[in-house]
């Protein structure tokens, strides 16, 4: 049981600790070529969504070539209440033929007032997660 608490302990606290992505192009409605702008290289933790980005992913399918990339990633199912706690979501990514052609599943947390994602390399180039901004306003 002491073993089961230190790792307990150790977890990190997504609320707390996140690192931001806020890039212009890793909004939904950012469609501008080119699109080589992937996540093969995100290190595994919590990243929030701000400024230019947005301020959460979205929970609609986006369209392909969006976000700075060919296979723009979004969330497949509601984002958590903060009763909730931390909860396991996919994360799909348009094919361009399939709004879900490929997927992963991430953990996602409500920390009252925004959201933070456990997010995890891509394992592949042309596959990015994207942020909410811009949505309806193609560009």
């Amino acid at each position: 049981m002491l073993y089961l608490t230190a790792i307990l302990l150790l977890e990190v606290d997504g609320c707390k600790n996140y690192k931001v992505l806020s890039e212009a192009d890793r909004a939904q409605g950012y469609t501008k070529w080119p699109h080589h702008r992937h996540d093969d290289s995100v290190v595994t933790g919590w990243y929030r969504f701000l400024g230019a980005a947005g301020d959460h992913m979205p929970d609609k399918c986006v369209l392909a070539y969006s976000c700075g990339i060919i296979h723009p990633g979004w969330l497949n199912g509601e984002h958590p209440t903060v009763a909730e706690g931390v909860v396991t979501r996919e994360v799909c990514f348009n094919s361009g033929t399939d709004c879900c052609g490929w997927s992963r599943y991430i953990d996602v947390k409500n920390c009252a007032s925004y959201y933070v994602y456990k997010l995890k390399s891509t394992n592949g180039w042309w596959f990015r997660y994207c942020g909410n901004a811009g949505a309806g306003k193609l560009h």
